[in-house]
């Protein structure tokens, strides 16, 4: 019986790193095989000198499927911050960005569980637009992917009472569109009695209010005097983790339980 199978990033983010460090910019064959020997013995001994060796990008493929999941994250993350010699020269600093955003968003199920239902939904390009400068911005820009999460909670729960025929007003703050949005599907901790599930509701709602109030101090929203220190990219991943985790709960009830008041 064959072994198992090593779990793999998504051929989107191998794709681009093999482009990235294995193609027109990137490493040598034997500049590769140093590089994985520190994670993985698949590769073995560079063949290249005497001919018949596997070409650049096929090593780095190989090597890379040769690791667990977890380590093919941690070595590409490695790479893009590599200083080291590199015989086709990195790739430019909005390619390693782009790369960074993609493997930063594979750990954001969040984002992963809640995209699912967002495309089934028509009209909802404004809630596209942020989800995405969200993503993108985690590493290079920290203070506005605070900022486009925050955006992108408002937008979802703009479209949900938008679409649910409810009320609300565009100066409102973040927890109070929430606490609508989530009343108009009746996801609201007092509209239950069962502890655990109030208990869980409310926990999403003080999330939100963190999330708020995050934004209003760490991110780009207000101005900043000579001493304040800007947020690092670890604040924006959970203010990302977070604010998805929330939009995703919120697209999957508006999905699943539809508004049948309305005709």
């Amino acid at each position: 019986m064959p072994p198992p199978k090593t779990a793999e990033l998504p051929y989107k983010i191998i794709k681009l790193a093999t482009d990235l460090f294995a193609r027109e910019t990137g490493f040598s064959g034997p500049e590769l095989h140093e590089l994985f020997a520190d994670y993985t013995d698949a590769l073995g001994p560079y063949q290249g000198w005497g001919g018949g060796s596997p070409s650049r990008w096929q090593i780095f493929q190989d090597g890379l499927k040769s690791m667990p999941l977890e380590q093919q994250k941690a070595f590409l993350f490695e790479l893009c911050e590599y200083e080291g010699r590199v015989a086709h020269g990195m790739p430019t600093e909005d390619e390693l960005a782009k790369l960074r955003s993609l493997l930063l968003s594979e750990g954001a199920l969040g984002a992963d569980a809640a995209s699912a239902a967002l495309v089934r939904l028509e009209n909802w390009q404004a809630v596209a637009k942020s989800w995405n400068a969200a993503l993108n911005k985690v590493t290079t820009d920290p203070d506005g992917a605070i900022t486009a999460t925050r955006t992108t909670l408002e937008s979802v729960c703009k479209h949900i009472c938008d679409e649910r025929a409810v009320d609300y007003d565009d100066s409102w703050d973040l927890s109070r569109l929430y606490k609508t949005a989530s009343a108009a599907m009746e996801v609201s901790p007092d509209q239950h009695t069962e502890q655990i599930i109030k208990q869980i509701l409310s926990g999403a709602a003080t999330l939100v209010g963190g999330l708020a109030a995050m934004r209003n101090a760490l991110s780009d929203a207000h101005g900043r005097g000579k001493r304040s220190v800007g947020p690092a990219p670890r604040h924006a991943k959970l203010a990302v983790n977070t604010g998805f985790a929330i939009a995703g709960f919120l697209i999957d009830t508006h999905v699943e339980k539809p508004d049948h008041t309305r005709p």
